[in-house]
């Protein structure tokens, strides 16, 4: 399962993914792991919580983060939760761009056969998702 949160910068993105974060932190029984873009939740997210900071592996596309997270699961098959912080900036794209839609199609049929609920912030106006990623809103 894919949950999008996406709005403008200020809207609360970041506040709500750090309380859905903690409160998996205390209820998800697998492991919980975030990637993030740039290292603003250090401080902010339960010290069990997997941070990840993406540039530290020079993540730059989609595929990439494809093989990243297929990495992470292969190396451990107890996540059950994945948050990805900024996806368009992850992977430096627009939220127009039509292969958004296709790595959370992609995102969403990995999770369903894995077992792997993620939920990924999109900073743009919502009005810029396709209805493809409006799907995951």
């Amino acid at each position: 399962m894919v949950r999008v949160i996406m709005g403008v910068k200020g809207t609360g993105k970041t506040k709500q993914m750090i309380e859905l974060i903690n409160s998996a932190a205390k209820n998800e029984s697998g492991s919980v792991v975030c990637i993030e873009h740039g290292n603003k939740l250090t401080y902010d997210i339960h010290y069990q919580i997997r941070l990840i900071e993406a540039k530290e592996y020079a993540i730059s596309s989609f595929d990439m983060l494809k093989g990243f997270i297929s990495g992470l699961h292969a190396g451990n098959y107890d996540i059950t939760k994945v948050f990805i912080e900024s996806l368009t900036k992850l992977v430096n794209v627009s939220a127009e761009d039509p292969e958004v839609e296709k790595f959370l199609d992609w995102l969403n049929a990995f999770g369903e056969k894995n077992g792997i609920n993620f939920t990924v912030t999109i900073s743009a106006d919502t009005s810029l998702a396709s209805d493809g990623v409006k799907k995951y809103f």
